[in-house]
């Protein structure tokens, strides 16, 4: 599979380069006055720096061009600076197959030199395979509001569930406790004092006081500590559904030190039965500074200051999940699920599952979670220098995805399957100095470093102070021109300035204001040097504003002079499109089959004539359809000629009985209908003769009569069919009827006499109902 998809993509690169990439690059390389701002200003132009390169009359910006115009103009190659990007891999450490080593490498290289040329495209190959085993933390972030109280007696039993669970995929497995309710100011939790140190619902119970978030464990191996812990935790409560799991979630992610994150696989296991509050929200209870993303944990592991800083918004946690490599597993109840599903596709790298009403199920969930999350691999970047752009092509086994410029993705991954990223480093401007770029495959702890700079300068390696070429002293040489001394100008330093007062005015046309040498040239001593595609003494004329043909300037047929095109003497026309050549318009020595006019090598076609050579007709009449009306007149009198056949007919007509058919014989319907057989001959004169046999009978009275025929054989089967339906329906009618009437006689009762007939036993009279 590899060597057939590489060498398809290979070709595909070739034909883009051939047929599209040169012709734009080519067009859009402008000419430039120095070597630097030749090579920043496309990645297709080339300097010459060739001393005698340029003419005395013409520009040091012609130095600028592409390679191959610069050779086909006489620049030597060894004389020419085209830089080009470089990458230098600085460190590249093998893959691991077992996480037995000390060090455990899963990404590859892990350092790259890159050095980028303005508007050129590097591109590189990472590899990830993933190792069996690879460490994990998981910190648990669990609700304590009221409605958790059956959950958390599940969870005190979790420890060593939760460790054996991760063991099946690693050996090397912390887990940390943490928990939350909300911000402890009105409308969130009740602030009067009773509700304040005992928020239970029921006043039998005894509730912790409500906090934020509260940091209970940090990560450790030991079950039995993590059970004892989260043994010792009691139900809090507070006032609306929502909860602060927002602000708890910031500050495990923030506090490293505190919850004791390694550089391993992270997960933050976020249980909760409600929805959650978000930036704004804060205003209810009075907070309007934003989250300040900053770990804010007391000595005893409380957020302290949550009463000082608004929620944190989905975007603001997303950044910092992803800064910390932090994977989040929310585990909620069937009836947030939705919610939470539509909050995970806005943080990268996270689950939803759905948690029982008592938590019964978590550990599952989480083994689920972590299978699913550690098989997908997203390598992404860290934030980029402006001007720089990344874009991924991912390989993951026969599934390729190209062009993706937030990161390359790889789903289903096994433990030790290889995949691969190619990534393609476009640079826009010159960068300040080296810039630092980190790639990194989410949940996981590696990162591949960039170091990127830019190709900004020519290392010409000629440059001469105060260089006797440049009129003798008076200015430095390098690159092939002379950078002149203070008051001096021209292209070898050899005026002075105060000699030419403003030699600006002497490069523009009388009465103009436009720009010197009209924006296509240099104004040297006085005098306009012009760009290699303009002329006139002040560059008025621009030679490339001449009409193009197939996007060729004149066609590629003639050269642009001011605006108009001047033709090779075998072509014509405004861009020199029109070949005087005939030699496309013969075939078998006719000149477009004697049906048209040969127009710049090309047939134009007679009305009703086409193709290529005018040798088919559309609507043309056939020599049978043209002599029809001749071969009816002469022999019979009929037809359309009647009355007319000697100014109209020149031909010879003959009428023979019963001459001997064949295909040569044309066979004609008449006015009449009827049927017209003759035979067209043609001597070595040119005169014509016709052979007629006798007209057959006319076929309209017979077709009149067939038509009637079968008109009344359809109309009297039509009623015939009609009649015995009628019958049939009258014969089944009676037949019921008759039937009816026997059911009737063979009955045992009638109306008179009906045995299930009671009379009344009790009758009431109203003595005021008609007293009259």
């Amino acid at each position: 599979m590899l060597p057939t998809r590489w060498t398809a993509r290979l070709w595909l690169l070739l034909l883009a380069m051939v047929c599209g990439g040169n012709a734009s690059d080519i067009g859009s390389c402008q000419p430039q006055p120095s070597c630097q701002e030749c090579i920043q200003s496309h990645p297709s132009c080339a300097w010459c720096k060739q001393l005698d390169f340029v003419q005395a009359d013409g520009s040091d910006a012609d130095r600028c061009a592409p390679r191959q115009e610069l050779e086909h103009r006489g620049c030597l190659p060894s004389e020419i600076m085209d830089p080009h990007g470089k990458l230098h891999v600085l460190e590249d450490r093998p893959l691991s197959n077992s996480t037995q080593h000390q060090t455990i490498t899963q990404l590859a290289p892990q350092k790259i030199a890159l050095q980028l040329r303005p508007g050129e495209e590097q591109n590189f190959t990472v590899y990830f395979k993933r190792a069996e085993g690879y460490p994990v933390d998981l910190y648990y972030l669990m609700d304590l509001s009221y409605s958790m109280k059956d959950d958390l007696e599940n969870i005190k039993r979790l420890g060593s569930d939760l460790l054996a669970a991760l063991r099946d995929n690693t050996n090397s497995v912390k887990i940390g406790f943490g928990s939350f309710v909300d911000k402890t100011v009105l409308p969130y939790v009740s602030t009067s004092p009773s509700k304040w140190q005992n928020p239970c619902l029921d006043s039998n119970g005894v509730c912790h006081p409500a906090f934020s978030y509260q940091h209970v464990l940090a990560l450790t191996n030991n079950a039995s500590e993590f059970e004892s812990r989260v043994s010792q935790q009691r139900i809090s409560g507070n006032l609306d559904t929502a909860e602060g799991g927002f602000d708890a979630i910031m500050q495990a992610a923030l506090c490293k030190e505190q919850i004791g994150w390694r550089n391993v696989t992270r997960l933050l296991v976020f249980t909760s039965d409600g929805s959650f509050h978000m930036a704004g929200d804060g205003k209810l209870g009075g907070i309007y500074m934003p989250n300040d993303g900053r770990c804010h944990l007391d000595a005893n592991g409380f957020y302290s200051e949550s009463h000082l800083y608004d929620y944190p918004s989905i975007g603001h946690l997303a950044e910092v999940l992803s800064e910390s490599n932090i994977q989040p597993i929310f585990a909620v109840t069937g009836s947030r699920l939705p919610m939470y599903e539509e909050l995970s596709r806005l943080i990268p790298k996270s689950a939803v599952g759905e948690l029982k009403e008592d938590s019964s199920n978590v550990v599952q969930l989480i083994a689920d979670a972590y299978s699913n999350l550690s098989s997908t691999v997203n390598l992404e970047h860290s934030d980029l220098p402006p001007g720089i752009s990344i874009a991924y092509d991912s390989h993951c086994g026969a599934l390729e995805t190209y062009g993706r410029m937030q990161g390359g993705e790889c789903s289903g991954v096994r433990v030790n399957e290889l995949v691969q990223f190619t990534v393609r480093v476009k640079a826009t401007t010159c960068l300040p100095g080296t810039q630092e770029v980190a790639l990194r495959v989410l949940g996981v702890g590696e990162e591949l470093h960039l170091q990127l700079t830019t190709v900004c300068e020519c290392q010409c390696r000629d440059s001469q102070p105060y260089a006797h070429h440049c009129s003798r002293g008076q200015g430095n040489f390098t690159c092939g021109i002379c950078s002149c001394q203070e008051g001096y100008v021209g292209q070898l330093c050899e005026c002075k300035q105060e000699d030419l007062g403003n030699p600006e005015n002497r490069c523009r046309d009388m009465n103009d204001t436009g720009p010197v040498c009209n924006g296509r040239g240099q104004c040297v001593c006085g005098k306009c040097q012009c760009n290699s595609h303009a002329s006139g003494p002040f560059c008025q004329c621009d030679d490339t504003s001449c009409e193009r043909h197939n996007g060729q300037l004149c066609a590629g047929n003639g050269r642009c002079r001011c605006g108009t095109c001047e033709c090779q003497s075998n072509y014509t026309g405004s861009a020199c499109a029109c070949s005087l050549d005939t030699s496309g318009c013969l075939q078998e020595g006719v000149v477009c089959s004697g049906h048209g006019l040969c127009v710049c090598n090309r047939c134009q076609c007679d009305t009703g004539w086409f193709d290529s050579h005018c040798s088919h007709c559309l609507d043309c009449q056939t020599p049978c359809e043209e002599h029809r009306n001749c071969a009816e007149c002469k022999a019979f009198g009929t037809g359309l000629l009647s009355g007319n056949c000697s100014a109209s007919c020149n031909q010879t007509v003959s009428v023979l009985p019963a001459p001997t058919v064949n295909e040569r014989w044309c066979q004609q319907k008449t006015e009449d209908g009827s049927l017209l057989i003759y035979l067209i001959e043609k001597d070595k004169t040119g005169s014509i003769s016709i052979t007629v046999k006798d007209k057959t009978g006319s076929s309209k009275q017979s077709t009149k009569l067939v038509l009637g025929l079968v008109t009344g054989l359809v109309a009297g089967l039509g009623l015939l069919l009609i009649g015995l339906y009628r019958g049939f329906i009258e014969i089944y009618d009676r037949k019921e009827f008759s039937h009816f009437r026997e059911e009737c006689e063979r009955a045992q009762w009638n109306e008179v006499n009906n045995p299930l007939f009671r009379s009344a036993t009790t009758t009431t009279f109203n003595p005021n109902y008609n007293q009259d």
